[in-house]
């Protein structure tokens, strides 16, 4: 079970990662943050991946705090809050994206993804339905964010504005979506790929509700497809 840290670490490990990003977050350089000895750290820390869940952990805790509940009536509201309120928590950090990649759920914060999974089967979803939804929406995020701090960072590196009309003198479709192709909206366009992941699960509840329990696998296929 993953422990809580005590906050002042806490914020220290967190304002280091965003003034040396990943790579620079070494033991070496956290220790001397913290004002220990490496070897030291490995008492409150057994691995750096324990110190990256940690770190993702205390990213989310304001902005998706575990006792929130979540709404069968209007779980594609609550989806959508939980999936805008990730993504603003993770662009708050340097490669926050990239240090909650690859994090578990502590065995602490299971209950309330059961929570969410309950409220979704009453929605009309089976269980592993319910779930493959929150993993699609968190993976989408996952790579969103991912993309949008990369695309941030390198932009002062950058010669000349991505794609300039010159390059797309030719190509009728790409400068009529131009606006797309160079990212000047990211909130718009984040919301677009949210609402059509969302669209599709109400899809699934509809199809799901009209076929017997266990007839299908959500797409179409039997169970025993290989």
């Amino acid at each position: 079970m993953r422990c809580r840290r005590a906050g002042p670490r806490r914020s220290r490990r967190l304002r280091l990662l965003n003034e040396e990003g990943i790579e620079g977050l070494t033991t070496r350089r956290l220790a001397r943050e913290l004002g220990v000895q490496s070897p030291a750290l490995y008492w409150h820390f057994k691995s750096k991946r324990e110190l990256l869940d940690l770190m993702a952990e205390a990213m989310l805790a304001e902005a998706l705090p575990p006792d929130r509940e979540p709404d069968p009536e209007h779980w594609p509201e609550w989806i959508a809050a939980d999936a805008r309120a990730k993504r603003g928590a993770l662009l708050a950090y340097r490669d926050g994206a990239r240090v909650h990649a690859g994090t578990l759920p502590a065995e602490d914060e299971l209950p309330a993804v059961e929570a969410q999974l309950g409220a979704l089967s009453r929605a009309g979803l089976r269980p592993r339905t319910a779930l493959r939804l929150l993993l699609t929406v968190d993976r989408y995020i996952m790579g969103w964010v991912t993309e949008e701090q990369a695309w941030r960072q390198d932009a002062a590196d950058r010669e000349r504005p991505p794609f300039p009309d010159d390059a797309l003198r030719e190509l009728p479709l790409l400068r009529e979506a131009a606006d797309v192709l160079r990212m000047t909206d990211h909130d718009a366009d984040f919301e677009y790929g949210l609402r059509v992941m969302i669209e599709g699960f109400r899809a699934e509840i509809a199809r799901e509700s009209a076929e017997p329990a266990g007839a299908g696998d959500g797409l179409g296929w039997r169970h025993d497809h290989p």
